[in-house]
């Protein structure tokens, strides 16, 4: 029996980024509850990638099949997308979620490909017209997100945290656009996974992040539940499904596509948050969202840019 592959731009590829990026945009709004029952940023982290990792190891296997050399030609790559792109970046963003609004710490995250090209503005590549302009949105947005006129009380670490998750996010783009050398994208995801989960746990281990859990019910629905409800639906839905999700959406509609539907898990985030805690965002925040999301298309869309940015449209999609 064959499974077909579908076509490149067809619905139902489209379907499934769709779905890859609403099961990332559940990341945050569900572990919230967890952060404010006593789990710690680090601790969430581990027990999130660490599942979400073994989940996708078959997956990452049945891709290797006759190819594990590329495992030891890769473990710098697999390494360092553990540590940077998977744990340094998902326990910023955890961290920024537990003091600010779900959607003001995504949207901070948001920044990385700005950040980018202000890198590479740095390095004497001056930007285009196109980019140079969605960067700018994209600040001005941020800043009316923040809502520096007093409207919402603004918490400086929990952006300071945000901004961490967008440097993260940087290298979670740089390290994903350096050659595959025959790695599959899946391989690379649970790789890096398990590696940021490991990672996690020694730091606990030897004193360096705390690794606070609590088994304690966790406010949800309205009601309480057990913790390991928004805990399987943050390490299956939104890691294990949402990576497999992308990869598929990646191959049949074009890294570039797919990295635009990206776009759609702040929208989704913001709304599992206002439906799940009620954190409901002013319009001055909601303008501002517009605007960020409009300056990152800019600078995606723009040939000029995605060269700048070292194809920041990479084939696993999200982050957070």
């Amino acid at each position: 029996m064959t499974t077909s592959v579908p076509t490149r731009g067809s619905v139902g590829v489209l379907l499934v980024g769709v779905l890859s990026a609403v099961a990332f945009a559940a990341s945050g709004p569900f572990v919230k509850p967890l952060l404010l029952s006593g789990w710690s940023s680090a601790a969430a982290v581990m027990v999130r990638v660490g599942i979400g990792g073994l989940l996708l190891t078959p997956l990452a296997l049945i891709a290797l099949r006759g190819r594990f050399a590329a495992l030891g030609r890769s473990w710098r790559r697999i390494t360092l997308y553990g540590l940077i792109a998977v744990a340094g970046t998902q326990f910023c963003y955890f961290a920024a979620v537990q003091r600010l609004p779900v959607g003001v710490a995504l949207l901070t995250e948001y920044l990385a490909p700005v950040l980018l090209v202000g890198l590479a503005w740095a390095r004497g590549r001056r930007p285009s017209l196109v980019v140079a302009a969605g960067a700018v949105l994209s600040v001005l947005g941020l800043l009316l997100v923040l809502d520096l006129t007093g409207g919402v009380r603004l918490d400086l670490i929990g952006v300071l945290w945000g901004l961490g998750a967008a440097v993260g996010l940087c290298g979670y783009f740089l390290i994903s656009a350096a050659p595959a050398d025959g790695l599959p994208p899946v391989a690379l995801a649970a790789g890096g996974l398990l590696v940021g989960s490991l990672a996690l746990a020694l730091t606990g281990v030897v004193g360096l992040l705390p690794l606070e859990v609590s088994w304690a019910p966790v406010a949800l629905f309205g009601g309480t539940v057990p913790w390991w409800v928004p805990m399987g639906v943050v390490a299956v839905i939104a890691t294990a499904v949402a990576y497999v999700t992308g990869i598929v959406a990646a191959a049949g509609l074009g890294s570039r596509v797919a990295s635009f539907l990206g776009l759609l898990e702040v929208l989704a985030s913001v709304a599992i948050a206002w439906l799940l805690l009620g954190e409901v965002p002013t319009w001055l925040q909601a303008a501002g969202a517009v605007l960020v999301l409009t300056g990152v298309a800019l600078v995606r869309a723009d040939r000029a840019g995605r060269e700048q940015i070292v194809e920041i449209v990479p084939p696993v999609t999200a982050r957070s």
